[in-house]
């Protein structure tokens, strides 16, 4: 078990919880931790300061939570405040499965503590493994208010679980807040809301190239060139170019 002064101890974990997180950190691979640190910017100043990484595949990860799906919600809450972006990911894991699997009463408790714990959800793999997962379908059935409040946050983490949380709402061919909140963000400053709002253009132009195309005439000199790009990225290279030029003649 990890000790006191053990750089992986997370306080307040069962005995189980503590076993979960010794077996991860089992798996920490320290040359694939440098890789992950570069690629998630961790460095100052970065979207990713100060997270540190195991050095595990996201595979490994989920399978890891999958052996630990029964922790209790205390337990991925502990979890959650590792500073290690990898045990944050398998405790997201475990409330996603949970979530999946539960009663309402059960997706409820999952998704108010998904929610009061969101500021450890810090990076954009861990919010883009959960909020389609947890926040999106509890949302649909429930006041999507908390989305546009979420979407005029300052801290992105916040923002881009607004926007991710509306893949759930696609699935479900409701299309009206992703659009509505990817207006909303049209002036955003950081690329990875770019991004964000660009995948689930493309996801909505899946299934409604029409809708698509009407927000692209209609906000094409406001969208950022990453946000434009992500959106039309299935459509065929001659309507690419063309959409990319504002050229909407015959597309």
């Amino acid at each position: 078990m990890p000790s006191a002064k053990s750089p992986h101890a997370v306080a307040n974990l069962s005995a189980e919880g503590q076993l979960a997180l010794e077996r991860l950190a089992a798996l920490a691979h320290p040359g694939k931790a440098r890789t992950a640190a570069q690629y998630f910017q961790t460095g100052k100043g970065q979207y990713g300061e100060g997270d540190l990484f195991y050095g595990i595949r996201v595979p490994e990860v989920r399978q890891h939570a999958r052996q630990f799906n029964q922790l209790a919600l205390s337990d991925c809450i502990a979890l959650l405040q590792s500073p290690y972006n990898e045990a944050r990911l398998m405790a997201l894991a475990i409330m996603v499965r949970r979530f999946e699997k539960g009663d309402a009463a059960t997706q409820e408790a999952v998704y108010t503590t998904y929610m009061a714990q969101r500021h450890r959800v810090n990076n954009w793999n861990l919010v883009d493994s959960s909020a389609p997962y947890i926040s999106g379908p509890y949302l649909l059935t429930h006041d999507r208010a908390v989305l546009y409040t979420l979407a005029q946050s300052p801290v992105m983490w916040d923002r881009r679980i607004a926007v991710l949380s509306t893949f759930a709402f696609l699935r479900a061919n409701e299309s009206s807040d992703t659009l509505a909140l990817c207006e909303m963000l049209l002036a955003d400053p950081q690329d990875l809301m770019h991004k964000a709002c660009g995948w689930m253009l493309r996801e909505l132009g899946k299934r409604d190239a029409k809708a698509l195309l009407a927000f692209i005439k209609r906000h094409h000199a406001a969208m950022p060139r990453t946000m434009l790009r992500y959106a039309i990225e299935k459509f065929e290279p001659t309507q690419r170019k063309a959409l990319l030029a504002g050229d909407f003649a015959g597309v």
